[in-house]
């Protein structure tokens, strides 16, 4: 079918006209700590995207993915330079930059890093989570509600934990014990631990491919 001038998609023009003027701004030739905010909307796009098009598919998927990311993310944080090699020195939009709070410690790095994966992993299991609470209508604590405040507090735990021993921390180090103990101790209080345990995404619910 031809495309219908009389009906242009706004809405889609205006994201391309945003997406080209992004991708100009971050390539341009100016000094990230300039342009910090263009890189994490670029993140955050990527992420979205990803969140839509991406599905766990069961509970048990979820956790051993989380299980074997944070043995990764402790390994490579804490066991090599890799992971800080990365998040200081490789210009993409593959993390959150956000400046650091004022310290009388000097500091080789500007701000503090967010990695899209500590995003879009965690954000996977808590959409999942709102699966979950719309098939088996918990009585007693929404298990969407108990994992968005749980990535809350995992996240802030990290934060703190950088700011306390002035290194770089493992996100997931945090919020995967965070997101996964919640969940069990949240299905515990509605007596439903073998239901989520086994809970699995019919076809239907799964995100459709993009």
């Amino acid at each position: 079918k031809k495309l219908d001038v009389d009906r242009l998609p706004i809405d889609g023009l205006m994201t391309l006209g945003l997406g080209l003027l992004c991708t100009v701004v971050y390539w341009a030739p100016v000094a990230l700590e300039n342009k910090f905010l263009v890189s994490n909307i670029i993140a955050w796009a990527l992420g979205m995207v990803s969140l839509g098009a991406i599905s766990l598919g069961s509970f048990q998927t979820g956790a051993i993915l989380l299980a074997g990311l944070f043995c990764y993310d402790v390994f490579w944080v804490f066991g090599t330079d890799v992971m800080m090699t990365v998040a200081t020195k490789v210009e993409a939009p593959v993390r959150f930059l956000y400046t650091a709070p004022p310290s009388d410690t000097p500091k080789d790095y500007p701000f503090s890093v967010l990695g899209l994966g500590d995003v879009v992993i965690p954000g996977l299991f808590v959409r999942f989570m709102g699966k979950v609470d719309e098939v088996l209508q918990p009585k007693n604590l929404s298990y969407f509600t108990t994992a968005t405040f749980a990535y809350g507090a995992g996240l802030a735990a990290c934060f703190g934990a950088n700011e306390i021993f002035h290194n770089g921390q493992p996100a997931l180090l945090y919020l995967d014990p965070s997101l996964v103990g919640s969940a069990l101790a949240c299905a515990a209080v509605n007596n439903q631990v073998s239901d989520v345990w086994e809970f699995e995404e019919s076809g239907d619910e799964k995100p459709e491919e993009v």
